[in-house]
């Protein structure tokens, strides 16, 4: 091309098409892309400005993705709560139930309930883990809210287990050793045999011995009665404890629950400044963009025209021959 000749209007000219189509290029690149800065060559500081809120967006939103799972594992501690606190206030139902009884028989089988329940509640505190973590068995859970780390909450776990709760097995609601060893000499007396060779001689004498096995019986009934009352009380006391615990627990651990939602909500609201500011200085103006599209390309058309015009006048040397 250097070899070729052009008047100074057809250069002027041809340099404002060329202009005029690197301006087209461009805008037609932040059309496409919505950006007006695409890389560090169109504004350096921009850019990498932009880049560095983005980054710092994008290590956040990893963090508010372990605030959710966070959250989800004091849910699962806080419902094994609550179920653990209705299984205590059923055996501490069982208890009162028994402790209005004095039937040795029926307290027994409250005791059975009793113990039942609290093997429900060691198996709630052992199932009420999220993704490995286990609050009421134990666990801890930390929770980072920067992307340093020295911005956490750590919850240490809870032992919600009977052992934790200090609630030992009911025992003695119901006839004792001795007790029972008196029913089943009450019995044997009962079922004794009379006459010759038996174990009575003659009925008078069954009837007494019945009459005192059902004495020492009866005695011993009295006091294993009392005695009873006295455990079934100490197994309520244990239980109002539990709940008291509980109670305290779950108040923590709903605390703790607030302060993450809080800074999880605080992260999300953080992580659209970020975004937003850094969109501000790399989006582009859309309608803007479009203007300058429609400007540069009435510009080119009369840029062609007015190269034309040009020509036209280099052109006019043909006449001459």
């Amino acid at each position: 091309m250097s070899e070729i000749s052009l008047t100074a209007s057809m250069r002027s000219n041809l340099l404002s098409l060329q202009n005029t189509q690197s301006l087209m290029d461009q805008t037609q690149e932040r059309l496409s892309t919505g950006k007006k800065v695409n890389s560090a060559i169109d504004n350096p500081s921009s850019y990498y400005t932009a880049q560095s809120l983005n980054n710092r967006a994008s290590d956040l939103s990893a963090l508010l993705d372990s605030m959710g799972q966070a959250i989800q594992t004091i849910q699962a501690a806080d419902e094994g709560i609550e179920a653990i606190s209705d299984f205590a206030s059923q055996a501490k139902a069982v208890a009162q139930s028994a402790a209005d009884s004095t039937d040795a028989e029926e307290r027994a089988s409250y005791m059975e309930q009793f113990n039942n329940i609290l093997k429900q509640i060691d198996g709630i505190a052992k199932d009420s883990g999220y993704k490995g973590v286990n609050l009421l068995d134990g666990g801890t859970l930390t929770v980072k809210f920067n992307e340093k780390g020295d911005s956490k909450l750590e919850i240490t776990g809870k032992p919600a287990d009977t052992t934790g709760l200090e609630l030992d097995d009911a025992a003695g609601w119901g006839l004792s050793a001795t007790g029972q060893s008196k029913l089943e000499a009450l019995n044997t007396a009962k079922n004794a045999t009379v006459g010759v060779g038996a174990d009575y001689d003659d009925q008078e004498a069954k009837n007494a011995a019945i009459a005192a096995a059902q004495q020492a019986y009866d005695a011993q009934l009295e006091l294993d009665i009392k005695a009873g009352a006295t455990k079934i009380e100490e197994s309520i006391t244990a239980v109002d404890a539990a709940i008291s615990t509980l109670r305290n627990w779950a108040s923590e651990f709903g605390n703790n629950y607030s302060i993450v939602q809080s800074r999880e909500s605080f992260t999300e609201n953080l992580i659209n400044v970020l975004t937003e500011g850094a969109d501000k200085l790399t989006l582009a103006d859309m309608n803007e963009e479009s203007a300058n599209m429609l400007a540069l390309q009435t510009r080119q058309q009369l840029a062609i025209n007015s190269l034309s015009l040009a020509s036209q006048a280099a052109q006019s040397v043909l006449q001459l021959f």
